[in-house]
């Protein structure tokens, strides 16, 4: 029997590492951002860390761009819930629309039509350079 009165334990380093990633951001970045006393080494064993200390937390969360408490309580499997119930939402939603686009053109005519729109206005320039010799 499973036991679920006990609460998922959050790896806050983890969780940092999932919003570095999501952001782009390297590990040396972070460790730059933090200051001279990081290197990519500090980073990944702080990634290691299952808890982190706080003032450390707010350092990393500000740079991330999120709060300590998104760092804090951040869970995978809720977010992968939030994503397949908005996904299932969205699919029984959208029985009723049509979001095809019968809205369809040849790049190539695309091309032309600019390009005659160019030959125009060179034409245009033209005449009026001409125009302003015979002055």
């Amino acid at each position: 029997m499973i036991n679920t009165d006990m609460p998922n334990k959050v790896h806050e380093g983890r969780n940092i590492k999932r919003f570095r990633e999501m952001l782009g951001i390297k590990q040396d970045t972070l460790a730059f951002e933090l200051g001279e006393d990081w290197t990519q080494k500090k980073i990944s064993l702080l990634e290691q860390k299952e808890t982190i200390e706080p003032d450390i937390l707010e350092q990393v969360a500000k740079i991330l761009k999120v709060t300590p408490e998104a760092i804090k309580s951040f869970s995978e499997e809720a977010a992968v819930n939030i994503i397949s119930n908005t996904f299932t939402d969205f699919k029984d939603n959208a029985s009723g629309i049509n979001y095809n686009c019968d809205l369809t053109f040849n790049p190539i005519d695309k091309v032309i039509e600019l390009y005659e729109r160019l030959l125009a206005i060179e034409k245009e320039k033209n005449e009026l350079l001409q125009g302003k010799q015979k002055k």
